[in-house]
C-alpha cells in the first residue's frame, strides 16, 4: 500500500532534489474566463516533508457579480465588505515566498493568482508549482477519476465543506503529506512545473460590478463542477514565456474512441469556452505536445467549429486528422495514457 510506503521515508532516503517547502492553495472564483477574478483564497503553508505550519484564509472582493452563488456560497453581500485583492496581495504573497504552490488542477489556480497580481502591477513569488492529479498518475494511485473528492476518499480524508477554499486546502494538504512521502519512498520525481508570472494586463471596463448579480452570469470556480461560462467581455494578457520541448515522442493520430496518449500533438483552432491558454496549459501538464500550426503528424485537432474554413481545419480536412471538439478534449484529459518506457 502507498500508505504503508509514505511512513517508510527515513530521513536518510528521503530525495535531496525536493523542494524545502510547499503552499498548498485553493481559490474560489467568478468564473474560468481570464476576466474572471478570485472571490475566497486560502493557503497550507507545509515544511519539506509535508507537516502543516499554518494556514490563512481570506474573501476577496472582486468589485463585479460574484457567479455561481449555488456552489461557493458567496453573495454579493458578503464579499461586499471583503477586501480587495490588492489589499490583500502583500499577506498572500508572503505565504507563497520560496515555496512550491501546491493544487488541485493548478495550472487554473496559479492562472488566476498570476492574473490578479497582474492586475495589481505586482508579481506573484512563485517560480514552480506542483499539480496533486499529476503526482496521483505518477503514483499510479488507483482512482476512479481525477476529482479531489476521489483523491481525499483514497487517504481517508473527511471533506466538510467542498468549494470552500479553505476546507479544500486543507483537504488536499492532507491528502499531500502521505502523497509526498509515497513519492519520496519510492525515489519519485516530483512533477514539478516552472511558474511564469504575467508581465502585462489590460483591464476591460465593462465587466459588472458586485452588487449586480443576474442571471446571466458565467459559471466559475476552481477546475472541476463548475461551467466554462464566458459572459463578460475579455481582458487581454500576455504572459511571458516559451513552452518547453515535449518529453515524449509522437505515438501518431489519435484514434476515434480510444485514448490520448502523451506525445500526441495537439492543435487548436476557433474559439474556446476555457481560456485558451488554460487548455493549452492542461494540455502540456497532461504530457501532450501543443503545435502552434497543423501538419501530416498532428495527431489530433481541436475545434468547436469544424466546418469552418480556417487553415487548421481545411489541411485537417485534406491530411485526414481526426477532428474532436473542446468538451469531448476536456472528458479525453482526464485519463491521458502514459508514454512507453524507453
Amino acid at each position: 500500500m502507498l500508505e504503508d510506503l509514505a511512513t517508510a521515508a527515513t530521513p536518510a532516503s528521503w530525495p535531496a532534489a525536493y523542494p524545502q517547502g510547499y503552499a498548498v492553495v485553493d481559490v474560489e472564483t467568478t468564473g474560468l474566463a481570464r476576466d474572471d477574478r478570485i472571490i475566497s483564497a486560502a493557503v497550507y503553508r507545509l515544511d519539506a516533508r509535508g507537516e502543516v505550519e499554518d494556514h490563512w484564509y481570506t474573501t476577496v472582493n472582486p468589485e463585479r457579480d460574484p457567479g455561481p452563488v449555488w456552489i461557493h456560497g458567496l453573495t454579493s453581500d458578503v464579499l461586499e465588505g471583503a477586501p480587495l485583492f490588492q489589499d490583500i496581495a502583500e499577506e498572500f504573497a508572503a505565504r507563497l515566498a520560496g515555496r512550491v504552490l501546491v493544487a488541485h488542477n493548478a495550472v487554473f489556480d496559479w492562472s488566476m493568482i498570476a492574473r490578479e497580481y497582474a492586475r495589481a502591477e505586482r508579481e506573484a513569488p512563485v517560480r514552480q508549482r506542483l499539480c496533486t492529479i499529476a503526482l496521483s498518475k505518477e503514483l499510479g494511485l488507483p482512482l476512479p477519476n481525477h476529482k479531489l473528492e476521489s483523491l481525499a476518499a483514497h487517504f481517508g480524508v473527511v471533506q466538510q465543506r467542498a468549494h470552500h477554499a479553505l476546507d479544500d486546502a486543507r483537504v488536499l494538504a492532507e491528502a499531500f503529506r502521505p502523497s509526498l512521502r509515497a513519492a519520496a519512498s519510492e525515489g519519485i520525481r516530483l512533477p514539478l512545473l516552472e511558474c511564469r508570472p504575467l508581465k502585462e494586463w489590460s483591464e476591460s471596463p465593462a465587466a459588472p460590478r458586485i452588487g449586480r448579480q443576474g442571471g446571466a452570469s458565467p459559471a466559475g470556480g476552481h477546475g472541476g463542477g463548475y461551467g466554462s461560462g464566458g459572459g463578460y467581455p475579455s481582458g487581454s494578457w500576455r504572459p511571458s514565456r516559451k513552452r518547453p520541448a515535449c518529453p515524449y515522442p509522437n505515438p501518431g493520430r489519435y484514434e476515434a474512441g480510444g485514448p490520448l496518449e502523451q506525445g500526441m500533438r495537439v492543435a487548436f483552432s476557433g474559439d474556446t469556452s476555457v481560456d485558451r491558454e488554460l487548455l493549452e496549459d492542461r494540455a502540456v501538464e497532461a504530457g501532450l505536445h501543443v503545435a502552434t500550426s497543423l501538419s501530416r503528424l498532428t495527431s489530433l485537432l481541436v475545434t468547436n467549429d469544424p466546418d469552418s474554413s480556417t487553415s487548421k481545419v481545411v489541411k485537417a480536412r485534406q491530411f485526414g486528422t481526426p477532428v474532436i471538439d473542446e468538451a469531448a478534449f476536456g472528458q479525453l484529459l482526464r485519463d491521458v495514457r502514459p508514454a512507453p518506457e524507453r
